[in-house]
Order: C-alpha cells, then structure tokens, then sequence
C-alpha cells in the first residue's frame, strides 16, 4: 500500500496516519490489542475477532478471522504473554429491541431481554493460546448463564477480571476470574452495586432512564477501579480476590449525563483519569467528560480538572455521537505514560492529551479519520461518520484506532 492511497483524514495536528486496514473486509471494530506484532481486533458485526500483522505499520495485511459461536459477540478482547482472552456475550444489537440506541443505553439490559425463551449465544470467556501469534488455539472457556460478558482486563499471571451479566443480576457486575489453570477457569469472588441483585430481593434505587452497569475495572496493585456507566465510580479493594470490598464510591450522575466507561489509575502520581463515554447522538445525552481525579486518599477521590473538547469544528452537529470513547489502558508492554493521554472521541477522532500539569491538561495532537467507505452498522439510520472506538498505541509510541464501520487506522505520533 503506497501513502497515496490512505484516505485522507478530515483533520490532523500532530498526527500522521501511517496505515489503513479493512481488516479482511470486516472494518467494524471495537476493541484492538497488538501484540508481538500482530492486532487482534474484536468486531461489532461481523460476529468473531480478526487478525491483522501490523509488524510493518505502513501496510498492514489481514492474518486470520476467527468466528464467534452463532448469536454472539467477541466485542473485547485481551492478550497478554501467550494468552488472548476474548469475551462471549449476546449480540445485543443484532436485536431488534436494540434497534434503538437509547434503549441500550437507558435501561437495564436484563430488564429489555427479559422473557426471551431461546438461549441462541454463548456466554462467558474463550481463552486462546496465541503461542504463533496467527493462529489461534482455543484451550479454555469460562461459561456463565446470562447475556455473558462485555470486557476483560487481563495483564498476565493468575488473575483476569471482567463485567458480566449473569442470571439474577439487573446489568453487568465485577467478577474476579482465576485462571491458574487457563483451561479450567473459576469464577472466584463478585461485586456489585447495591440494587442490581435482583434475584436476592434488591430493587434499584437509582432514576428512570439511568443504567447502572460495570463497563469495565483497571486493576492497579490490590485496587480495582471500576466505572459504571451512570452509577459513577468505585475503588474496589481485592486483595482477597474471593472478596472485593468497597473502598469508596462517586457518582456526578446527575448532574452530569453518566456513561462512566473507563477509569485509568496512574500510581506513580496518585491521580486517576476517568473517562465518560457520549453514548446519544448530536450530545443529546449532555457534555461528556474526562475528568482527572486526585485519588491519594483512596476513600475521597476529588476531581481536580476536565480535559479540553475538541473545538476545530462543530462537532455536535456532525452527526453520529461526539464526545469521549476509551483511553489507551497503559497496558505492560503497551506505550506507558503518566504524563500523556490517549483518547477516542467518536466523531471527532483519536486525541492526545500532556497532563504534566494535572490541573490544566492541554490537547497535544489529534487526527480525524475520513469518513467511512461503507456502513457494517446494521441498526437503522445509522450517519455514514467516523466513530473512532478504541484506541492502543504501541511500545514505540504508534496508535492504533478502531472505528464501527471504517476500519483500522495506524497513526504516528508527532507531538
């Protein structure tokens, strides 16, 4: 592939788009981990993961499409050492109820499904061996009974976390997963917030139209800290893994929209960035956010600064949702940084951010991918606009960036 024929970003400063790939075709993707040279990219439609050698970033090339068990979703997905870890849940926007994105995102997802008779999916977690980075081995699966799982974090060593949705729970909660031996994962202990469990009798207490649910945990030390969509914030303690308890909980839902997606710990100087993920289109859900939290008193989390949005355009009135997605995770081996910040934010693209001041982060880069080449979204009218998902950058500093519909994008950083 020659640089000509890259499509060309609506808007850079400070960025670079290097490559470009449909991923085999499948250009839906959500998230993307790219280890020991090769991205494993976990799609929104085209049900299963793919894989693509981005060993030469200039021209990716597509390695592999593993499918999904039938009416599942391989949405996220983790790698690490020799292991890739991929969720099983329920394709929730292949169905119809679903057809609306309000409905996902305002209402406890066990409560919209709820007298569905027919189990068609698989819920839980495949464990791959990626020992040869293309080919896939499954050696393991973790099932549940629910919708199944949305994501993981897993780093190595014996212990992977994840949200689930499990039979007798309103949405997603925090299970730990002990995986010493990665053929025969356990569930090990579980957390959620009080009013979820509806099987023990909890009724929640939380307004109409808000949905709490875990989107995910980044596990820090003994920490867990763990976003909840419009349930706010935790800091879990789980040095027992069988018994997370709760160190402290925040929530600025109201007055803010919610949508906590993504809480990012930086230890080595006791802050944590705390994404909320814009969820309606044209801010129809309000502003969203990413705050930065001062976190040296664990009990008492305190916001101390907002980044700054996107202003080169008006991005509300683009179409399709603005507003902030997923942080790169500082992940091992990963580019690592408590100073600069990846973020996605939808329409408006992939971001960077210096926080070396934490009370006056400042944008340092940012690339805009083209509009997508064809719609994968199958939902009903759906705007044809870049929705830049997830977002990991490399030991050497390279981005890569997913999107719904438009593929995979390489990105130097120039900043």
């Amino acid at each position: 592939m020659t640089t000509q024929s890259l499509p060309q970003p609506e808007f850079s400063r400070n960025m670079r788009l290097i490559g470009h790939s449909d991923q085999g075709g499948k250009p839906d993707g959500v998230q993307v981990m790219v280890h020991r040279g090769y991205a494993y990219i976990g799609h929104m439609v085209s049900q299963g993961f793919s894989i693509v050698d981005v060993r030469d970033t200039k021209n990716p090339r597509p390695a592999g499409f593993v499918a999904a068990p039938p009416g599942t979703w391989n949405v996220h997905l983790q790698a690490h050492d020799d292991l890739l870890l991929v969720i099983n849940a329920r394709d929730l926007f292949a169905d119809v109820r679903f057809a609306d994105e309000k409905v996902y995102y305002t209402r406890s997802v066990s409560e919209t499904v709820k007298g569905t008779q027919q189990r068609g999916w698989s819920a839980g977690v495949r464990i791959f061996d990626i020992s040869t980075p293309d080919q896939p081995k499954e050696i393991g699966f973790l099932g549940l009974e629910g919708i199944g799982v949305h994501r993981i974090w897993y780093v190595g060593g014996r212990w992977a976390y994840v949200s689930a949705l499990i039979d007798g729970y309103s949405d997603y909660i925090f299970l730990t997963i002990d995986l010493a031996d990665p053929r025969q994962p356990q569930v090990a202990g579980r957390w959620w917030l009080p009013g979820m469990h509806t099987a023990g009798g909890e009724k929640p207490d939380w307004p109409e139209g808000k949905r709490y649910a875990l989107h995910h945990a980044i596990i820090s030390g003994d920490t867990a800290y763990a976003s909840w969509r419009d349930g706010g914030l935790t800091l879990l303690d789980i040095k027992d893994r069988t018994a997370p308890q709760l160190i402290s909980h925040r929530n600025w839902s109201p007055p803010f929209g919610g949508g906590t997606h993504t809480a990012l710990p930086l230890p080595d100087r006791d802050l944590l960035i705390v994404l909320d993920e814009a969820v309606l289109d044209n801010q129809e859900d309000g502003e969203k956010l990413i705050w930065v939290f001062d976190v040296r008193e664990p009990s008492s989390p305190v916001s101390i600064s907002t980044f700054p949005q996107p202003d080169e355009r008006d991005y509300v009135s683009k179409g399709a949702h603005f507003g902030p997605h997923n942080l790169h995770e500082n992940r091992p081996g990963s580019f690592i940084s408590s100073t600069l910040i990846f973020a996605t934010y939808q329409n408006a693209g992939v971001r960077a951010y210096d926080i070396s001041n934490p009370y006056q982060p400042k944008e340092t880069g940012a690339l805009v991918p083209a509009a997508p080449a064809k719609m994968m979204d199958t939902r009903p009218g759906r705007p044809q606009v870049i929705q830049s998902c997830d977002v990991f950058v490399d030991a050497q500093g390279i981005i890569y960036s997913t999107d719904y519909n438009g593929g995979l994008s390489i990105i130097e950083y120039l900043g």
